[in-house]
């Protein structure tokens, strides 16, 4: 008898069956709807990105050796053994680059070569070299990197120096070993390195997650939900979602990982953590690096949308995500879910997946958030610098209680015309406002975009970052007025892309429709009959549905040890099990939500549709366990005599009250739907957008959220107005809605 095999992952597979020939016929069907939108590079274009590599580490190689015989005297026959290396991470590393792309890379160096030599006499030699353009450093960073253009090929260079008299050419970034004495600095530079390399350890087919990342990225690129920095999830988040997929289903199809990733992650029970593997908070070298860790550590229990590095220390990749960005990354979910149900059912192509946005068609009311320069290379830093910036804004605007939803598009456009200059680009930020039932509505977003407009000022003199010529303007558009700002051909493409959303509706609610029909139906049927027979009793009636859906699961496939337990109700202690087995266990985090963090199956996708939904019924009336990975910010720890000595019972009000005084225990926020009607009748009425009339009003439901040095304190006047601000040509933005 064979040995059982060992998988990754917190949990074992939630399904071992391999790929039936529909699945791998719409994985191929995948790889060729993804060719036309320049996912696959030729091999041309990455023979080149080989030699760009090639040629820069070559660089930084003589570079060590310079600095060697210039700060050490160390004689020439040493000089060739301290090595140094360029090493890549990201998207390139995890092999989903795309054409065009840029490459992350590392610069390691031995411990004689300092931080101030990489920013100096290395940032000299890339000036000096025929090849590089558009260099510049930035040292005051979080992570300090160097950016340039090298032969056409965009790269961005970290520095990390190891305690180390040499680097081998071999050298293994992933041994926790090589944090000993560095600084923080050295080790955030290190941990891209370490974390790209532990996903692919961590990842059970290579090839099938490559395939399913790809479409992911795609996708995500496409809705505009792709940019860690501006609060939506970056690659390496995309990349850790997958990767936690793939470990559930090892030996699926990209296809059908690619359902499975909509159907799981779109229930996901936020803000549980993802997880890779178990948490470490302790390792052999006694490094100290703080970790993520909501027991310990405040800040961590305000995370909304928390994916957890596998590399030592881990940390939360997607701490900028905001209500407004995590409800818009939701309903996208959402909606790939029923498209590539569809697909899988016939009814539609790979294509309309990768269909644009209609982010332009989607808001009455927008903000246009311009940065402009006069010199080239002031505008590339400050461009980079407002848009590490624009988070804040879209932060104050959330904590306005007249706004429900605040959706900045990560694509800057640039100048639509000559006279708005060559250095400019502009951000764009769709409004949506709470709908307050026959009351005329007054919405003054000034001190908002003031707050938020000195805050940029202000930290840009702090940093000498401030030029002659650099500004930041601000204004608020209507839909109808975008042509001044947005190229016909963008405005046309989020058209199509509204009315085929439109249309794809119309058909799902008008099927939604018919089922419900016949089914009701059919149970007036059945009714009718038990009726003229005899009366069935109704515990006996629930009993008997209960045994005929058990039946039906068995009727499918083999089930798994992990989907029999998941049917009888023990599915969320597999997926979210303690971090360690000889660690206290962590309660839930959150009250238990509509739904279950993950949708179970074990037959073909294309069959058991239906038997999926069954199952997720069966799963989300089960009781929620006490295992959990996260503890509540309201609950004791388990080294706390009155968390697990004395517990006490508290009423349903007193949870309740608790869940909404609770930071974690966070609102869903659905994005408000366009109404019926023409532009005109828009322009004249000046409404709210909102489709849902009985909606009630949204007051208020924002996080709490830690001060931070970086935002400004709303809840207190701001008293410094001398700093430059140029907004609306120092008008007042005021909205009127009636």
């Amino acid at each position: 008898m064979e040995p059982a095999k060992n998988y990754p992952g917190i949990t074992s597979p939630i399904s071992l069956e391999g790929p039936k020939p529909v699945d791998l016929k719409l994985s191929e069907k995948l790889e060729e709807a993804m060719r036309p939108h320049g996912v696959f590079e030729s091999e041309e274009e990455m023979s080149h990105r080989m030699d760009v590599l090639h040629k820069i580490n070559t660089l930084v190689r003589e570079w060590i050796k310079d600095v060697s015989r210039q700060k050490n005297n160390y004689p020439e026959d040493k000089i060739d053994a301290f090595g140094g290396k360029v090493c890549t991470f990201g998207s390139y590393r995890l092999g989903v680059h795309t054409k065009g792309a840029d490459i992350d890379t590392l610069c390691v160096a031995p411990r004689h070569v300092d931080r101030s030599d990489f920013f100096s006499s290395f940032f000299e030699i890339l000036k000096n070299t025929p090849e590089v353009k558009d260099l510049r450093a930035v040292e005051e960073a979080f992570v300090p990197v160097i950016k340039m253009t090298f032969d056409g090929i965009e790269l961005d260079m970290l520095f990390a120096r190891l305690a180390l008299p040499q680097i081998p050419e071999e050298i293994d970034l992933r041994d926790e070993s090589l944090l000993k004495n560095l600084n923080e600095k050295c080790v955030r530079s290190l941990n891209g390195c370490r974390v790209t390399d532990e996903i692919l350890h961590l990842v059970p087919n290579q090839h099938s997650f490559r395939m399913t990342l790809r479409a992911i990225k795609l996708w995500a690129k496409k809705k505009g939900i792709y940019s860690n920095a501006l609060g939506f999830l970056g690659g390496v988040s995309w990349a850790m979602l997958v990767a936690r997929v793939c470990q559930l289903y090892p030996n699926a199809a990209p296809a059908t990982l690619l359902h499975k990733f909509f159907m799981i992650i779109h229930k996901w029970n936020w803000p549980q953590p993802v997880l890779l593997k178990a948490l470490v908070h302790e390792n052999k070298f006694n490094l100290s690096f703080p970790v993520w860790d909501p027991r310990v550590n405040t800040s961590d229990r305000f995370h909304l949308m928390p994916i957890i590095t596998p590399a030592y220390p881990q940390q939360n990749s997607t701490f900028n995500v905001t209500l407004s960005t995590r409800s818009i990354m939701t309903e996208e979910l959402k909606d790939g879910l029923e498209i590539v149900s569809k697909i899988y059912e016939g009814r539609e192509e790979w294509g309309a997946l990768f269909e644009p946005s209609n982010f332009f068609q989607k808001y009455k009311h927008y903000i246009v958030l311009t940065a402009s320069a006069v010199e080239e290379k002031d505008y590339l830093e400050w461009h980079g610098y407002v848009e590490s910036k624009i988070r804040l804004l879209v932060g104050n605007l959330e904590r306005n209680p007249c706004i429900k939803l605040a959706h900045v598009h990560p694509s800057p456009l640039g100048p639509l015309n000559e006279s708005d200059g060559e250095y400019l680009c502009r951000w764009f930020i769709g409004l949506t406002f709470v709908k307050i039932e026959n009351q005329n509505q007054n919405v003054d977003l000034t001190f908002d975009i003031q707050s938020f407009t000195n805050t940029v000022h202000k930290h840009a003199y702090h940093i000498n970052l401030m030029k002659d010529g650099m500004k930041v303007e601000i204004k608020h558009v209507k839909r109808r007025q975008l042509d001044l700002y947005v190229p016909p051909k963008i405005l046309l493409q989020s058209k199509r892309a509204a009315v085929a959303q439109e249309h794809r509706s119309s058909i799902g609610s008008a099927s939604k429709s018919e089922s419900n029909q016949t089914l009701h139906h059919s149970r007036s049927d059945t009714e009718l009959v038990r009726s003229n027979s005899m009366s069935v009793d109704l515990s006996e009636e629930i009993s008997q549905d209960a045994e005929s859906s058990r039946d039906s699961v068995k009727s499918g496939s083999e089930l798994s040890s992990t989907s029999k337990e998941a049917i009888n109700g023990d599915v969320r202690k597999n997926i979210f099990p303690s971090m360690h087995k000889d660690s206290p266990t962590l309660p839930n985090a959150s009250r238990k939500r509509e739904g279950s963090p993950i949708l179970l199956d074990t037959c073909s996708p294309l069959k058991k549709v239906k038997l999926e939904e069954e199952i997720t019924q069966v799963v989300s009336g089960s009781p929620v366990p006490t295992d959990s990975v996260m503890q509540s910010p309201n609950s004791k720890r388990e080294a706390s005599p009155a968390g697990s000595e004395s517990p006490v019972k508290r009423s349903r009000s007193q949870d309740d009250q608790s869940a909404v005084e609770s930071p974690m225990n966070v609102d869903e926020i659905t994005p408000l739907k366009e109404e019926d009607g023409s532009e005109e009748k828009e322009e004249e009425r000046q409404e709210p957008e909102s489709e849902d009339k009985e909606e009630k009003p949204i007051v208020n439901q924002h996080v709490k959220r830690l001060p931070s040095a970086d935002v400004p304190d709303l809840m207190s006047p701001q008293t410094n107005q001398n700093l430059p601000v140029q907004v609306m040509s120092n008008k007042n933005i005021r909205l009127k809605l009636k």
